[in-house]
């Protein structure tokens, strides 16, 4: 049985953005995306416009609308964004059972790692995007926890059989232990849970003349803000230290951040890593993901898993960053 993206042809994506309104010149580009499908379409004597088409069975239409919702409020507060373009009010279309949205062309380019007039920016951009997100909750999105990123992701990579023979009780034994030590830790830091942008990597984060805006919150959800912010950090441990102390400089000119979510960051990026194997496995039958991803499934990958993850559970045992 073929995978519905199958039937997203270039004509049906002309089609849907035309049945808007829009006149197309007939160019139709893919851009990189695998959770859902993304293309520049060219629209006859303006700017083209970016077409993204949801994956069925993945948010429900109230989900998708509340992340427009959010995006306008930011826009509203002259946070840097990319919101929806609207026709007659709304923002999320349908053709040919297809849901889609359509957004303004705007690229960028991502930070420089470890760049400190950039960090001081970005966190000004997100204290901003927080000061937003901590006046109400998301009511029809997920929220980050221990359970749907790390039990539910090992209960996905175990009930499939991706994990090879050789390499699965390695795999399952740490990633158990790691789990444990993960309850333990959220449980003893809790937090005030915000709207987040939720996948807030350099690459959703673009600079265009000197100044930074965001992109992608497909992703949002409710959750510790440390999740939007350690992402921005790289390198050893003096150099995250400082890459953390001037991120938060900006920060804190446009939000509070509570210094107990630090002891987190270990435990958000343990709780990624099994995220992103259970995502690739619960997408192995989009034709996309075998094609794009031809290593998942190898000893290779699962055994560098395996150290990750260790590796994690031995960063969990480390002093916490700080605050200078």
């Amino acid at each position: 049985m073929s995978h519905p993206f199958a039937a997203l042809t270039p004509d049906l994506v002309l089609d849907a953005v035309e049945s808007i309104g829009f006149l197309s010149d007939a160019r139709v580009l893919a851009l990189n995306s695998y959770e859902n499908r993304v293309y520049q379409v060219g629209i006859e004597d303006e700017t083209p416009i970016i077409a993204k088409f949801y994956r069925p069975d993945r948010w429900t239409d109230a989900a998708i609308r509340e992340e427009h919702s959010f995006t306008f409020e930011l826009a509203d507060c002259d946070v840097p964004v990319v919101a929806p373009m609207q026709r007659d009010g709304e923002t999320l279309f349908e053709h040919a059972g297809f849901r889609f949205t359509l957004f303004p062309r705007r690229g960028g380019r991502a930070p420089e790692p470890g760049n400190l007039d950039q960090l001081y920016r970005l966190g000004q951009l997100l204290g901003r995007m927080h000061a937003v997100g901590a006046t109400k909750p998301f009511t029809h999105r997920e929220s980050l926890k221990v359970e749907n990123y790390g039990h539910a992701s090992l209960k996905t990579l175990l009930d499939g059989n991706f994990i090879p023979k050789s390499l699965l009780p390695a795999y399952e034994s740490v990633a158990r232990d790691l789990l444990k030590r993960l309850d333990s830790l959220f449980n003893n830091h809790p937090v005030t849970a915000i709207r987040l942008h939720g996948d807030c990597h350099p690459g959703n984060l673009l600079c265009r003349d000197e100044s930074f805006h965001m992109v992608d919150l497909d992703d949002c959800r409710m959750g510790p803000a440390v999740q939007d912010l350690w992402m921005m950090l790289a390198g050893e441990r003096h150099e995250r230290l400082g890459q953390l102390s001037e991120l938060m400089d900006g920060y804190q000119e446009f939000h509070d951040f509570n210094p107990r979510e630090l002891p987190l960051i270990e435990g958000l990026r343990s709780l990624r890593l099994m995220h992103y194997s259970a995502w690739l496995a619960r997408r192995w039958d989009d034709p996309a993901f075998p094609h794009s991803f031809p290593w998942f499934g190898s000893e290779r990958y699962w055994g560098e898993q395996i150290l990750m993850l260790r590796e994690q559970l031995s960063a969990l045992d480390e002093e916490p960053l700080k605050l200078f």
